[in-house]
């Protein structure tokens, strides 16, 4: 991969749902880009002028088609949140490869996509190297804490044996978005329902777990994943929705690489109202290296600057689908 561009990398953001705008935000801040457009296709957004959206001031209007946001910059990259399921983004990222853009996406399955999607990960690629452009999914979790990270660490050490790689984050400091994907508020049998049509929890992480084997140099051959319900202890009777004692507060969920019979890496994500927040990574070595964020990384202004760093390097980055491994870990 060669150098980033000397002078700023134009940009589009597609998709102005909560993620977008933080992403706009973080695009505006950062000198080596420069936001061009944002589209959306809602009809209430089309025009909108896009400094109401944010909160701060930009000349720039929502756009209603990704051509008209990019204007007479066809290579611009484009900056993209629109869904945690691959199939669901599909169209969105086909539409931007084949106008000849450079895609950066939050789309969690995009981050290693050929574990569970490879037909649509093989029609991705094919297209991206037929425009000759290169695309790839990023983000806090997957995407950086619990496999990029890790992966960094272990340049660190000897060989790795296992890795357990923890991330916990207290519910009640996120939107109410949040707090219905980990079943805030529910009982036991609704959240049942809603888990066994994939409906909860952390959408992306055995694929995290999978990049984290491969950045680590490990053969994982199967994949395992795990989604519980913890349940409140006391009344969480904070907004945007209260939790009774009884109710389920959040999740528990863990992803398994395993080696033959072997495990190699676990990841495991607490994700529930009351929570201590905090991210932590075990390595097993001839050195066992301990590393912990107090706190935690903050998810949603981390997810845009992954972003918006990832950008100015796809355009040197080979044509094709890459992982966020391909790329520089420096900006």
């Amino acid at each position: 991969m060669g150098k980033a561009p000397a002078g700023p990398v134009p940009v589009v953001v597609m998709g102005l749902g909560h993620v977008g705008r933080e992403i706009c935000r973080a695009a505006l801040a950062f000198e080596e880009v420069e936001l061009l457009g944002a589209v959306d296709a809602s009809p209430g957004l089309s025009g909108a002028p896009l400094s109401e959206l944010l909160g701060q001031p930009s000349a720039l209007r929502v756009s209603g088609t990704l051509a008209a946001a990019a204007g007479r910059s066809h290579s611009a990259v484009v900056l993209h949140s629109g869904g945690s399921r691959l199939d669901q983004a599909m169209d969105g990222l086909l539409d931007a490869v084949r106008r000849g853009h450079p895609v950066v996406s939050t789309c969690e399955e995009l981050c290693f996509p050929y574990l569970r999607h490879p037909e649509l990960a093989d029609r991705i690629d094919r297209a991206a190297q037929r425009s000759g452009v290169a695309v790839v999914g990023t983000g806090v979790s997957p995407g950086f804490v619990l496999d990029r990270l890790v992966a960094t660490v272990g340049q660190a050490l000897g060989p790795v044996r296992h890795v357990r790689a923890t991330r916990s984050v207290d519910a009640a400091t996120r939107g109410e978005t949040f707090q219905r994907q980990v079943g805030a508020g529910l009982t036991e049998e609704e959240f049942a329902g809603l888990a066994d049509k994939d409906a909860l929890g952390q959408p992306g992480l055995v694929e995290s777990a999978a990049l984290c084997a491969l950045g680590l140099g490990m053969d994982c051959d199967d994949f395992e994943e795990e989604l519980v319900p913890l349940i409140a202890e006391e009344d969480h009777p904070g907004s945007p929705i209260p939790v009774p004692r009884g109710r389920v507060a959040g999740v528990h969920q863990t992803a398994v690489g395993l080696e033959g019979e072997q495990e190699r890496v676990r990841l495991e994500v607490t994700l529930a109202v009351g929570s201590a927040s905090v991210d932590r990574m075990v390595l097993d070595a001839d050195t066992q290296l301990t590393v912990e964020i107090p706190g935690g990384l903050a998810d949603e202004p981390a997810r845009a600057h992954l972003v918006v760093h990832a950008a100015p390097r796809l355009t040197q980055a080979t044509p094709g689908l890459l992982t966020v491994l391909d790329l520089p870990a420096g900006r």
